[in-house]
């Protein structure tokens, strides 16, 4: 067996689990390992300007194309800023696995320079963490992570790396080697044709997509099933995208936060659902004494312990998302179950064609449900979105079209400010082999905008581009400070309140090499996203189109999804 530097192992098992990239910042005690990414080749690395940006870049790129994110830092302080987005990933079923430097051996119990017990912080935010204290163990280690990683319901892991590890040389042949298999987690037969029955005894039955039918490449299944069996499909929050929501089954989002009002409606109408993949979060459920009422539930998991975590189903299902779909399908078939669209698929579509929220609003300043319908009509089918916290996360799942899985990227429980910038070079770096051209678009808000906002740096030293969308809801403010000032030209009242209180979003746009654009009118915005889209594609760096929206807005928001109380007119 050949001796080879350890750190070489673990670089070329790295690109054999199918990682091109890497997001990280190097460090005294991690060179070896990046000394290995430079012999070896073949992994594109960016240098991040915060190690928490680079787990949210490791995060986009394994939400868009399904493989295990790579993010990496050096001792100390570097693995405690990778504990937010290491909570981010798990929380939303990511694969990434963190990749931290650590003092040497020796020295970890005489408090060293930055020799952190970085492991165990790491614990309750990761699958697993783990320090390698042998270098033979070190390509052993990495693929365990990555079988950790994927299997079962994904999510992150840490590996520490001390000094004198990584320095090792070890016996070792990468010809031989191979990742190591992922068990597949298949549903009970009996349980699946119970499922089945409850869905066919059902008169207003719904499918529930959350986000375990994107991660487990379900989606075709669950349209198969939806239209062979005539059900209705509604998607969680980390579900958009698993159906077409143009798709003539497709019955809205049931929420007390992001939701269409047929969505809740709908859901309110059901007698049976069948939630494949999904957590019933509390953004999503409510009051549970409301959301459960007096219908059944049907809940399938890949992770048992999520089944029965909020409320006990009346029935419990054990199973990948893609081989249960298949399952209950193929048992449908069999049993010639197929059926036409009835009264209950007639019902959804009245509901969605008539309890809507108003978008087509031309007043200054700006609503924020116009912006969104301008996103819908501008962008199309192929475009990928990234969106992180707060009201705009709500506007857009409320108004914003999802066509496809894994085109629509949304942090969906952790909610860290600044996610969308870095996430939104991880989305574009995933795609650099299989859609060069693919327009990425990111919806921020002015505060989120300043956290992370460093990694614009990174996008522009490696041409990385794609669009910003901001709602800046500080026009009040502008008004109130023209007020002052005796002015009210547009303009005058932006320059007004940048200089004196605020921050002027499209300088810092400018301060890191990118570019921007300020829209106050509503009419102004298609034109300003076609100007983005070539300047973009011109400049190959991010571009920003700030748009000032009324500072006193709301959300269609509630605690129960009865009661949804609206900020808006109604059509």
């Amino acid at each position: 067996m050949p001796k080879v530097p350890a750190m070489q192992a673990v670089v070329e098992v790295l690109k054999s689990e199918g990682v091109d990239t890497a997001f990280g910042c190097p460090g005294a005690a991690i060179l070896p390992l990046y000394k290995a990414l430079e012999v070896v080749g073949g992994i594109e690395h960016l240098i991040v300007r915060h190690e928490e940006g680079a787990t949210h870049m490791a995060d986009g790129w394994a939400r868009t194309n399904g493989k295990v994110g790579v993010a990496i830092g050096t001792s100390g302080p570097a693995g405690t800023n990778m504990i937010t987005g290491l909570y981010t990933a798990i929380a939303d079923s990511i694969p990434m696995i963190c990749i931290t430097g650590q003092a040497v051996s020796s020295k970890l119990h005489q408090e060293a320079f930055q020799a952190v017990d970085i492991v165990e912080i790491a614990k309750p935010v990761t699958k697993w963490a783990v320090q390698v204290k042998e270098a033979a163990q070190a390509p052993w280690i990495f693929r365990e992570a990555f079988r950790i990683a994927r299997s079962g319901r994904p999510g992150p892991v840490l590996i520490d790396l001390p000094l004198d590890v990584q320095k090792q040389e070890i016996e070792w042949d990468g010809s031989i080697d191979a990742p190591l298999p992922i068990s597949a987690v298949e549903p009970h037969g009996p349980r699946v044709e119970r499922a089945l029955d409850m869905l066919l005894a059902a008169e207003t039955p719904l499918l529930l997509a959350g986000g375990g039918v994107i991660l487990g490449e379900a989606h075709e299944e669950l349209k198969e099933l939806a239209e062979y069996l005539q059900i209705p499909v509604q998607a969680t929050l980390m579900g958009k995208g698993a159906l077409d929501e143009d798709h003539p089954l497709y019955a809205g989002m049931t929420g007390i936060q992001t939701s269409q009002r047929y969505g809740n409606a709908s859901f309110l109408e059901s007698d049976v659902v069948l939630a494949v993949g999904a957590r019933f979060g509390d953004r999503h459920t409510g009051d549970l004494p409301t959301y459960r009422g007096e219908r059944k539930f049907i809940h399938v998991d890949i992770e048992p312990t999520q089944i029965g975590k909020v409320f006990a189903p009346d029935l419990g299902i054990v199973s990948d998302s893609k081989l249960f779909l298949q399952a209950i399908l193929d048992l449908a078939k069999a049993r010639n179950a197929g059926r036409a669209a009835g009264f209950w698929v007639a019902r959804v579509q009245e509901l969605k064609a008539t309890l809507t929220r108003r978008e087509d609003f031309d007043v200054v300043p700006v609503k924020a449900p116009r912006v969104f319908k301008e996103i819908n009509e501008f962008y199309g089918p192929d475009t990928y979105f990234v969106t992180a916290i707060g009201l705009y996360q709500i506007w857009s799942g409320q108004h914003q079209l999802a066509h496809k899985p894994r085109h629509y990227q949304v942090c969906g429980q952790a909610g860290p400010l600044g996610w969308e910038i870095p996430a939104a070079i991880g989305v574009k770096k995933a795609l650099k082999n299989t859609e060069p051209d693919a327009e990425v678009v990111g919806i921020v808000g002015d505060y989120s905008f300043q956290f992370l906002v460093e990694e614009l740096a990174v996008a522009a030293q490696y041409d990385v581009p794609f669009v910003l969308i901001m709602l800046n809801n500080e026009y009040l403010g502008l008004i109130r400070m023209a007020e002052d000032h005796g002015g009210y030209d547009m303009n005058y009242e932006v320059d007004i309140h940048y200089d004196t209180v605020g921050t002027d979003n499209i300088k810092v746009m400018e301060a890191y090499g990118c570019s921007g654009r300020r829209v106050t009118q509503p009419g102004e915005i298609s034109d300003a996203l076609a100007w983005a889209r070539k300047q973009a594609e011109a400049t190959s760096r991010p571009v920003l189109v700030e748009i000032m929206i009324e500072r006193e807005a709301n959300t269609a928001n509630g605690v129960s999804i009865a009661n949804v109380r609206e900020f808006e007119p109604l059509p």
